[in-house]
């Protein structure tokens, strides 16, 4: 019999499973993550409108090194973008199922990424002001993560600092 994949009742299920990285990189067989990442290939091939027109907003602006992946793969899930420097993943709404989308932005955000989430109709309607909420939303998640290394360097930093000498001197 041919296994399907559902959805157990929301009172059976645990809140997100547990991200096991090992093998390739996640707790998941060769031939399905091979499976995923050929459905991602159709997905860059066949984009929907939505996606299409952030792309194109993101791709006028100059991002430097923090450039977005489309249709990335991460462990079994499929994100719209992906910015691996900030950790950060960009999903378009598409009214799919909310449990699902749930779950899987609880499994992202198990391992690191920041996940931010824009409706499909809103970015269709005005791609320019989501393209410009991408970027504030990048703009602070790089502010967060050099918040958080910061203070190793400050410490590091004040301990070799030279004595200051005094106008006596």
């Amino acid at each position: 019999m041919k296994k399907t994949l559902t959805l157990r009742p929301v009172s059976e299920r645990a809140d997100a499973p547990k991200l096991q990285k090992k093998g390739r990189g996640w707790a998941i067989s060769g031939s399905r993550l091979d499976s995923i990442h050929e459905m991602a290939r159709e997905m860059r091939r066949e984009p929907d409108e939505s996606h299409m027109a952030l792309a194109d907003e993101l791709a006028k602006e100059d991002l430097g090194k923090y450039k977005f992946k489309r249709y990335a793969v991460i462990g079994s899930a499929i994100v719209d973008f992906a910015c691996q420097p900030l950790k950060m993943v960009v999903a378009l709404d598409r009214g799919e199922n909310p449990e699902i989308e749930r779950r899987r932005d609880a499994s992202l955000v198990a391992v690191g990424l920041k996940v931010i989430r824009y409706d499909a109709a809103e970015v269709l309607g005005d791609p320019e002001g989501a393209g410009r909420a991408v970027l504030a939303a990048m703009k602070a998640r790089y502010e967060e993560l050099r918040a958080t290394s910061r203070p190793q360097y400050r410490t590091h930093a004040r301990s070799h600092a030279r004595p200051q000498r005094s106008a006596r001197d």
